[in-house]
């Protein structure tokens, strides 16, 4: 039968004990507590908290009434109390933090170590992949850009994998940064309407700038325009539903910023925005699964791929590319309007 130990009440096991049962808490010792027009000799150091035998939470601070500086209730653990088990925290924290970047960087290099030497004709640059985009990526896409063809034919999973990051990322930073417009309970409607107005930053819009409202009343229209033909001609030259979204998107920007929330939400609200993106990802994923469908079981898909170099062309990738840059343009509007306000 084994005995209770001597020292069980300055044991770590009878602190840590503590700590789970809530009967006391290490980050909360050793803090200062002035009291408002005090004197900076007139301090007292918060004791934790205790529970009593009645569950009820007892203050190890100087009782109601008492003179500050006055005597407290005797720590039973005053070694915890002192700030040597935040340092002990602290330091083994650092410890935990510099071991785990030097396995990470450990991990790495030993990954580099493994990767093939440069020049070697076995490299998978030097590989029949690269050979076949370049020698049959005409035949059998259809799209005049190599580049456009292998993104959104023969890597269109990972390139619809970029997409849904993408609206992964602003349902995130929507739930995140979003003004809740329902009335909480205990909470009035002219407290949420406060609220509301001091969270909203219209009132900074610049209404009356000529000038800006002026120079964006030209390149606005030439911004949608540039943008639309980037995404349009993605499968003929160098662009693509990326590039073309971002321009896209910089141009709802810039009408923003010039004519304020109220005449853009005429035409692009919250509303709008999800169902665009809903849509453009819906058809996504149904045409390449189709497409993948077909292809996988080597059957033919009866989309035709059209001429090489027209406008109607390359099968499934200009509507593909429509769709990426529907998604960019959304995200990217989306970011900017959230991050401004709170909300679209």
């Amino acid at each position: 039968m084994s005995r209770q130990r001597d020292d069980y009440e300055k044991s770590w096991w009878k602190r840590f004990k503590g700590w789970v049962d809530g009967e006391w808490d290490p980050l909360a010792s050793g803090m200062e507590i002035r009291v408002p027009g005090s004197k900076p000799e007139e301090r007292v150091t918060a004791a934790p908290k205790y529970l009593t035998e009645a569950g009820t939470p007892e203050e190890g601070s100087p009782a109601k009434g008492a003179a500050v500086g006055s005597e407290s209730p005797k720590d039973p653990h005053p070694s915890l109390y002192d700030g040597r088990g935040i340092r002990y925290f602290r330091r083994f924290y650092q410890i935990m933090s510099v071991l785990l970047c030097l396995s990470i960087i450990f991990v790495l290099l030993w990954t580099v170590s493994y990767l093939p030497v440069f020049g070697n004709a076995g490299n998978p640059d030097n590989n029949e992949v690269s050979a076949r985009y370049i020698e049959r990526g005409l035949q059998e896409t259809g799209a005049v850009n190599i580049v456009t063809g292998m993104i959104l034919d023969y890597r269109a999973f990972d390139t619809f994998g970029e997409s849904c990051v993408l609206f992964i990322a602003s349902c995130c930073v929507l739930v995140l940064l979003r003004i809740d417009v329902e009335v909480k309970d205990g909470q009035s409607e002219s407290g949420l309407k406060k609220r509301l107005a001091e969270a909203n930053d219209r009132i900074y819009e610049p209404k009356n700038d000529i000038i800006l409202q002026k120079c964006a009343g030209v390149l606005v229209p030439l911004i949608l325009v540039f943008g639309i033909y980037i995404v349009l001609n993605g499968h003929l030259s160098p662009g693509g539903g990326f590039s073309g979204g971002a321009v896209l998107g910089s141009g709802l920007i810039l009408y923003l910023n010039a004519f304020g929330f109220g005449k853009t939400e005429r035409f692009f609200t919250e509303k709008v925005y999800r169902r665009v993106t809903l849509s453009a990802l819906t058809f996504y994923c149904l045409a390449k699964s189709y497409s993948f469908f077909t292809g996988a079981n080597h059957l033919e898909s009866g989309i035709p791929l059209g001429t090489p170099g027209a406008i109607l062309s390359s099968g499934l990738i200009l509507p593909l590319n429509i769709c990426v840059g529907l998604v960019v343009a959304c995200t990217m509007y989306a970011f900017y309007t959230l991050f401004r306000k709170g909300g679209m």
